[in-house]
C-alpha cells in the first residue's frame, strides 16, 4: 500500500491513501505548539489501535457467525516528556449486549492479536477495557 504526505505549513500534514484518494489532515496538538484542529499523529496511533482491534474482531466475528455490528471504541493517549512520546494508550471497547460468555472471550482473545497492538513499541502500555 502507498501512501502521499505532504506539509502544508503551520505544523500541518495532508496524507493521502493513493488508492482510494482518502485524505487525512493532521495538526500538531495545541500542547506542542499546533493548532489541534484535526488529529495529532500520536493521534492516529491511538484510533489505529482501536480500529485494528474491531477490524479483527470483525474478521473473527464472521467466521464464527457472531454479529458485532455497532461495536464502538473509545481511544485515549496518555503523553510523557523527555522524550515525549506516547507513554499509554487506553482502549475502551463496547461490545454488544447479546453475546455469550464464549463469543466475548473469543472476540476479546482476537482483539489483542491486532498488528496495531503487535507493532507497537513494548514500552507503550496497552490498556485495554472490554465494557
Amino acid at each position: 500500500m502507498k501512501y502521499a504526505l505532504q506539509y502544508q505549513g503551520n505544523l500541518r500534514t495532508e496524507i493521502i491513501h493513493l488508492k482510494s484518494n482518502t485524505k487525512i489532515i493532521t495538526d500538531a496538538p495545541v500542547d506542542n505548539k499546533g493548532k489541534g484542529e484535526s488529529f495529532s499523529p500520536t493521534d492516529l496511533t491511538a484510533v489505529s489501535l482501536a480500529s485494528c482491534m474491531i477490524t479483527i474482531m470483525g474478521i473473527k466475528a464472521q467466521e464464527n457467525n457472531i454479529n458485532i455490528i455497532g461495536t464502538t471504541a473509545e481511544a485515549d493517549k496518555i503523553m510523557l516528556s523527555n522524550p515525549r512520546r506516547i507513554g499509554e494508550i487506553i482502549v475502551k471497547i463496547k461490545l454488544p449486549e447479546n453475546l455469550s460468555e464464549k463469543e466475548r472471550k473469543i472476540l476479546m482473545k482476537s482483539a489483542l492479536t491486532c498488528p496495531v497492538a503487535l507493532s507497537l513499541h513494548p514500552d507503550i502500555k496497552q490498556t485495554v477495557l472490554f465494557v
